[in-house]
């Protein structure tokens, strides 16, 4: 059975100070090589923050076929004109969070290390499961480890796409990718690469795009 090439779902930094600085840095990201979707993820921020930065980020993705998810928060989706939300465990729930936004939305959910949570999100309809953290990060403190195998054995056995996350970067996404990955989500691996977002994203997609062993 042939499997589709993985695919790039950056993270933004969790906070952004300077928000033209950032416009231009994403626009040459999404300018190097096909990204799929950019998950607006700003911490400690206020509802109204993120919509404000949504209206700048929104357009910019848009611009380049980039689908916009929104962390958390399922009621901010339509207000930030996004294309769905990334719910955590912790959050609204999947159902509500459909109720809420319509079946044309992404909703992708956190399954952390959990092929059991990961069964019950795909079966309820989620666009997406998310499983992290493969190495260390320096954006979040995780909750669990996931080992590659999950990857793997998801790969084989359900249809729903899974992204890996946590700590991805250049120099590690290739064993990711390899493992099954349909989606490898980056952020410091993206923002602070030494020779800048745009040369990190054109690595991955080289990255994403090799022929598998």
């Amino acid at each position: 059975m042939s499997h589709a090439p993985c695919q790039i779902y950056l993270i933004t930094p969790p906070s952004i100070e300077d928000m033209a600085t950032f416009a231009g840095r994403l626009g040459e990201a999404l300018s190097a090589a096909p990204v799929a979707c950019l998950q607006i993820r700003l911490k400690n921020c206020e509802d109204s923050a993120i919509i404000q930065a949504a209206a700048t980020i929104v357009p910019i993705c848009h611009r380049y076929d980039t689908a916009v998810i929104i962390n958390d928060k399922p009621e901010l989706v339509e207000k930030c004109g996004a294309d769905g939300v990334h719910i955590g465990q912790e959050d609204m729930d999947y159902f509500s969070s459909r109720e809420l936004l319509g079946e044309d939305a992404i909703i992708g959910v956190t399954c952390h290390n959990s092929k059991e949570l990961a069964f019950q999100a795909a079966s309820a309809g989620a666009g997406y499961v998310a499983f992290g953290a493969f190495f260390e990060t320096q954006t979040k403190s995780p909750k669990t480890r996931a080992d590659k195998e999950i990857l793997t054995w998801w790969n084989q056995t359900v249809e729903t796409p899974c992204v890996a996350i946590g700590g991805i970067n250049p120099s590690n996404a290739g064993e990711i990718i390899e493992a099954g990955a349909d989606f490898i989500a980056v952020s410091s691996g993206v923002w602070d690469y030494p020779d800048g977002p745009a040369s990190a994203i054109s690595q991955l997609s080289a990255l994403c795009s090799a022929p598998s062993a």
